[in-house]
């Protein structure tokens, strides 16, 4: 049997801010739980009555409203949370107002800086004082253009002061990225920094802006932060350029008028990754993110008011707008500009300690590669403070659960989780309360009924099927920007008629304690050799074993009337794909999975075609590999790597 890696003590649990919720939900409404499955069968079958209790545990500034809370629940999409609730997401940031540090930063390039949550609550009111009078109000879209910086954050929270929308994109996109996504929401601000830093390089985007803003003529204003250099220069922009310093000299802090709007308010819009074509804009709701991400801080990751939380992540991605809402429940934020390894491979564990981290968001891909480059910070480091890791971005492999345990930290909570930007959360992550399984994650995050559905639409256990969501939850989207309804009931109610289907292959796992989660890849990227569905993490498990390979990519490809896997695979400097390896490689796979999953072609490569969030992006190569076409390269951190999959001699045969 699967025997945990990790337990929470009696202590734990007793302390666990989620056993402190349960006490208050059952005060609350005269109910009786006292597990965690009791717990998540309330928050589904009585979804309003759960966020209600977290609206009142957490003390979110606002008006619930009159019952009913939720309307058309039974629809999706359609459902209406707290229809008559009113709020400010910014206000709720802000309710704190001390000297205990709001915000941290740390920079590759040695800029450190940190801010209180009194002065980060001076800051957003000169901000919002000067968008307001550059004419921004409620609705209105401003944008950042921006790395993941103090200045960022105190933009994005100003503009949600005023009622208008926050969308951004991280500094490393190219001109055509940018413009496939602010283009599409026509800003009246934009905000840029002229540059970022990364693996010991300024890389300067002021070239870029005028190809940028000759694209955006809703533009009506534009804020340069300076943070390569102090002598650059926003002249010759036009539209009243000028740098943040000018922008805010006519501004003192001032008491901040917060208007309150409804729950579904328009807060964030956040973009599909692009790579099939121009990004969707996905609007999400003020009190819907607010409420989805205090879930996820306080009750799953056990965030109590000045723990200090860390999500290494651009501006790109939701990551970091999830990040950013830790604050509407007192805990600090920890923002990092540029690479994780460097100047040195265990530079992240340096500021583990360094800041004096408590949880810690990171990709699975990071843990991954610490593990293959052999990194044992639990002999270099103290990590005394890090009570959490959460993996996301991609699966966990088995393999990364032992190499936390045995070279990171044995009692550190670890919680892969699962969800994205559609949501803007998850839909499966940990526990507190919960014990940790090798390759699992541990339970469905509350409010979320998941499943696994097969392709009849019956839920199944123990099987792999589509990931879906079977009730209405709050953090669903407002909608697509520009859109009538049309492409957002498509994009996720098509496949399952009132079912969210998020495009995941997975699987459940049942224990005593909770149902827990497999993620096999995304279910566009299924490979069906024979009519057999393989997902592509079962392949990326095996090659994850093998210390030759430093990463790998693996599409189906047509072939004779059927399809057939091939793997693409980069090596470690000074090796070669020989035919020792590539049989050794196959053996693996087969060994440890079975004989369909056997590629049939195995290529060496120097680069893997990623988004800028570092995903590996199968279905670009296997485009290029059928000669179909990328619909939008400049979604992709790096375009040129595609040209190694087109025309190869190799899949001729």
């Amino acid at each position: 049997m699967n025997k945990p890696l990790w337990s929470p003590t009696t202590e734990q649990i007793e302390n666990a801010q989620i056993t402190k919720f349960t006490a208050h939900a059952n005060k609350e409404w005269g109910r009786d739980m006292d597990s965690y499955r009791d717990l998540h069968d309330w928050s589904v079958k009585h979804s309003e009555e759960f966020w209600a209790s977290l609206w009142t545990f957490d003390g979110v500034v606002g008006d619930l409203g009159p019952k009913p809370w939720l309307v058309d629940g039974d629809k999706m999409p359609g459902a209406k949370f707290f229809p008559g609730a009113t709020l400010n997401y910014a206000e709720c940031l802000l309710k704190r107002r001390d000297d205990a540090p709001a915000v941290i930063f740390r920079g590759e390039n040695g800029k450190n800086g940190e801010i209180s949550f009194a002065e980060l609550y001076d800051q957003v009111s000169r901000v919002a004082q000067a968008l307001k009078d550059c004419g921004v109000g409620s609705g209105d879209r401003v944008s950042g253009y921006l790395p993941n910086i103090l200045e960022t954050v105190i933009a994005m929270i100003a503009t949600t002061s005023l009622g208008a929308i926050w969308s951004s994109t991280s500094s490393d996109f190219g001109v055509q990225g940018v413009i496939d996504r602010f283009a599409q929401v026509e800003p009246k601000v934009l905000f840029f920094a002229d540059g970022y830093h990364y693996n010991g390089k300024a890389h300067s985007v002021m070239d870029k802006m005028p190809g940028i803003l000759e694209a955006l003529p809703s533009v009506e204003k534009i804020v340069m932060v300076r943070y390569m250099s102090d002598d650059t220069s926003a002249e010759g922009l036009g539209r009243g350029a000028e740098d943040w310093d000018s922008f805010l000299s006519a501004y003192e802090p001032q008491p901040i008028e917060f208007e309150r709007f409804p729950f579904d308010h328009p807060l964030f819009i956040l973009f599909s990754s692009g790579t099939t074509g121009k990004p969707k804009c996905i609007m999400h709701g003020a009190g819907g993110t607010l409420l989805t991400h205090i879930r996820e801080h306080v009750l799953h990751g056990d965030g109590k008011p000045l723990d200090r939380v860390f999500g290494f992540t651009t501006c790109g991605w939701m990551m970091w707008n999830w990040l950013i809402s830790a604050l509407a429940s007192e805990i600090t934020v920890i923002l990092y500009d540029g690479s994780p390894f460097y100047p040195k491979k265990d530079v992240m564990f340096d500021m583990v300690d360094d800041t004096k981290m408590t949880v810690w968001q990171v990709g699975a891909k990071f843990l991954d590669a610490c593990r293959k480059e052999g990194l044992r910070p639990v002999d270099t480091h103290s990590l005394a403070s890090l009570e959490g890791i959460n993996a996301t971005g991609s699966v966990l492999v088995a393999e990364c659960y032992d190499y936390i345990y045995e070279s990171i930290k044995p009692t550190v909570r670890l919680s892969s989780v699962s969800g994205g930007t559609d949501i803007c959360g998850c839909f499966v992550m940990g526990s507190p309360t919960l014990p940790i399984y090798r390759g699992e994650i541990p339970c469905k995050a509350l409010g979320m009924n998941a499943d696994v559905f097969d392709d009849n639409g019956k839920p199944v256990v123990n099987e792999r099927g589509e990931l879906v969501c079977t009730n209405s939850f709050p953090s669903m989207p407002v909608g697509f920007w520009g859109d009538d309804g049309t492409k957002y009931k498509s994009a996720y109610f098509d496949r399952f008629e009132n079912i969210w289907c998020h495009g995941d292959f997975a699987e459940i796992k049942p224990h005593d304690l909770a149902d827990g989660m497999v993620i096999h890849g995304r279910s566009d990227t299924i490979l069906n050799p024979g009519g057999v569905r393989i997902g592509t993490a079962e392949i990326y498990r095996e090659t994850d074993r093998i210390a030759e390979i430093v990463e790998a990519c693996v599409i189906a490809q047509t072939w004779d009337d059927d399809v057939r896997i091939v793997l693409f695979v980069i090596l470690k400097d000074g090796t070669a794909l020989d035919e020792d390896l590539t049989k050794k490689i196959k053996a693996s796979i087969r060994k440890n999975s079975t004989p369909r999953h056997v590629p049939a072609k195995i290529i060496q490569v120097t680069d893997i075609p990623r988004t800028t969030t570092g995903k590996i992006v199968e279905v670009a190569v296997r485009d290029t590999v059928h000669g179909t076409g990328v619909k939008n390269k400049d979604s992709l951190a790096n375009p040129e790597s595609l040209e190694q999959f087109a025309n190869l001699a190799e899949l001729a045969d």
